[in-house]
């Protein structure tokens, strides 16, 4: 593990575990929502509408959790005090699931508790673990590959137990994981913040400049093109034959090759700049939609279609977080994290969830994609029309010199 603290000296082994290990469980959680969630409510009956409504209410509870939680967490500095209240409140929200049986209108209810206390957990975190990395911040990506680890163990490790024993295992799982991830959160002390060498600007100034819109307007287009992928992906490879051992490899390919740009972010980042970044991901996210629509059923484009998930999630939160870092300074770390989570996998996701699941019958999975396609086509046109060249030269001139 040395290779992993080189240029990372300001964090001791100990403190860099704990917060890997929180990355890794939570997104251990989303390794096995996203294959496999959608596969558990169609075992209970629910058509493909009820299931897009199902996943959204998790989505929109991001629009209002994060920015509650982003306030408090700003106001009083105790962030992972609330990280930790949130994570125990979501095992108890979802220990609900078990009462709730095949009840649409039990499960929403569970959805909805469940999901408003376990989205206000990261974008706190993040914000923790960006004061812990301190003016080392372009080595974010070293300590949050591990959730990329996660997701491939989770998505992966899956497959089989699915394959073999049918999908009543998966809320067990999910519940485990939960208890899991609220147990780590206690091993992770307080991050302080360093005293602010010059006041950060009103919030609303902030969220008035063009820049920022369009990095908000981008991220919403990005989230919403990832619609029918997070929630139908496992679905429409089932229409081919694929087996559900193979889809759980194919979540934990796309995660994979993540990782590995995770782990190389920090050299690209001070070499393009995050706008730059930003666009690449957003123009390979159309490629990507596009071939899953169209190009599924061979199996070569297929595995050339999930490598491309380094760029459309990998490159893409990478560089939006080292944004929201620099559109947010100071005491307005947690709520520009709170609307990036709430903006983009809140109100983007439950977007295209929505949509998606009300297209997959009427217009059809392709159509669907296609959909996703253009949507990112138009996000990289708001990138490339407000963010860059201009806002990255901007940055670029000042970048501090141990970021260049």
């Amino acid at each position: 593990m040395a290779p992993f603290f080189r240029g990372i000296s300001m964090l001791t082994p100990a403190l860099y575990i704990r917060l890997s290990g929180f990355y890794l469980f939570y997104f251990a959680t989303l390794g096995v929502i996203l294959p496999y969630w959608g596969l558990y409510l169609l075992a209970l009956g629910f058509q493909p509408a009820r299931i897009g409504e199902l996943l959204a209410i998790a989505q929109v509870t991001k629009l209002i959790a994060p920015n509650l939680w982003g306030w408090l967490g700003d106001r009083t500095g105790q962030r992972i005090r609330i990280v930790r209240w949130a994570c125990l409140a979501t095992v108890w929200c979802f220990a609900g699931v078990y009462a709730a049986g095949g009840s649409y209108g039990y499960l929403a209810l569970v959805m909805l508790l469940f999901s408003f206390f376990w989205n206000a957990a990261l974008p706190q975190f993040e914000a923790v673990t960006l004061n812990h990395l301190g003016e080392h911040i372009h080595r974010y990506s070293r300590v949050r590959l591990w959730g990329s680890v996660g997701f491939i163990g989770a998505a992966v490790g899956m497959g089989p137990v699915v394959e073999n024993g049918g999908v009543a295992a998966v809320p067990a799982v999910l519940l485990g994981l939960f208890a899991v991830l609220w147990l780590n959160s206690l091993l992770v002390p307080e991050s302080i913040r360093p005293p602010d060498t010059h006041p950060a600007p009103p919030i609303g100034q902030v969220l008035r400049q063009p820049t920022v819109i369009a990095f908000f307007a981008a991220c919403f287009l990005n989230q919403a093109a990832h619609g029918p992928y997070y929630g139908f992906f496992s679905l429409y490879l089932e229409t081919f034959g694929y087996s559900r051992e193979f889809i759980g490899l194919m979540w934990g390919l796309g995660v994979a090759v993540e990782v590995g740009m995770f782990a190389f972010m920090h050299r690209l980042l001070p070499h393009f700049g995050p706008c730059r970044l930003l666009l690449a991901a957003l123009v390979m996210a159309a490629l990507r939609w596009w071939l899953i629509g169209h190009c599924a059923a061979n199996l070569s484009i297929l595995l050339f279609a999930q490598s491309l998930h380094s760029f459309t999630f990998g490159v893409f939160h990478a560089a939006s977080i080292h944004l929201v870092h620099q559109f947010f300074p100071g005491a307005l770390q947690g709520r520009g994290q709170a609307l990036y989570s709430s903006l983009s996998f809140g109100a983007g996701n439950a977007v295209g969830s929505l949509a998606a699941g009300y297209l997959w019958q009427g217009l059809g999975p392709a159509l669907m994609f296609d959909l996703a396609a253009f949507l990112a086509l138009m996000g990289g046109l708001v990138a490339w029309r407000w963010l860059w060249p201009r806002e990255e030269r901007s940055l670029v001139k000042n970048r501090p010199k141990d970021e260049r």
